[in-house]
């Protein structure tokens, strides 16, 4: 309880003990009397409310799990360069002002970004992809360790706590990697979901000038 809590409420308990002890000590009971007691005792329970309602629950952040990998920047060298500044800017974004560790974007089943804690193995869409797709929603995994599909993002560092699959179209994919379990808020949803729409057009017209051929994952 803080401080100010702390004095409300002793100030609360002084103040109704004070009044009870008014009222019996009092020769005879006048109805000023009694009407002064009622409203001392009033503002005496309205002290030990105020400090009930500031005392309140404040939840203790998931720790930060160290993501298992170094730290890189891939980007497919098949990129326009509006493009390659696109995908710069907003992995850097989703790095810096969210909870994200390590960022994935898929499109038309090649990796064409990389960035932050890089793991060792390629990715694989499966079920849970497949699901995202099919319903145009993004899934935010809060608890990787809980769902039996985890397997499927072995793309990302392989202790990942918590990602968010979102869907680009029917071409694409968003994988965003969390440093710590529910680390991501509605803000950062909501963040996710605008860059992906961003993306979906600017991919759209990339690949409207030169296919982006499907291959293994982006080289360096």
């Amino acid at each position: 309880m803080p401080l100010p809590a702390r004095v409300c409420l002793a100030l609360g308990v002084l103040g109704l003990l004070l009044c009870v002890g008014n009222q019996l000590s009092a020769p005879e009971l006048s109805p000023a009397l009694e009407r002064a007691g009622v409203l001392a005792s009033f503002l005496s329970v309205g002290l030990m409310l105020v400090s009930i309602l500031w005392t309140r629950a404040v939840p203790v952040a998931p720790e930060r799990v160290a993501l298992e990998g170094e730290q890189g920047l891939e980007l497919a060298p098949v990129l326009s360069e509006p493009l390659r500044q696109e995908l710069g800017w907003g992995s850097q974004m989703l790095l810096t002002a969210t909870p994200a560790g390590s960022v994935l974007l898929l499109w038309r089943g090649r990796v064409l970004l990389r960035r932050g804690v890089l793991a060792d193995v390629a990715f694989q869409p499966g079920p849970i992809s497949e699901r995202a797709w099919s319903s145009q929603k993004a899934i935010n995994l809060v608890n990787l360790a809980l769902y039996p599909g985890r397997q499927e993002f072995r793309g990302l560092p392989e202790n990942t706590p918590a990602v968010i699959v979102q869907p680009i179209g029917e071409a694409g994919l968003l994988l965003v990697a969390g440093w710590s379990p529910r680390c991501f808020t509605r803000s950062d949803e909501t963040w996710i979901e605008g860059w992906s729409q961003k993306l979906r057009t600017l991919l759209e017209l990339e690949s409207a000038s030169f296919p982006l051929p499907p291959g293994p994952s982006a080289e360096a």
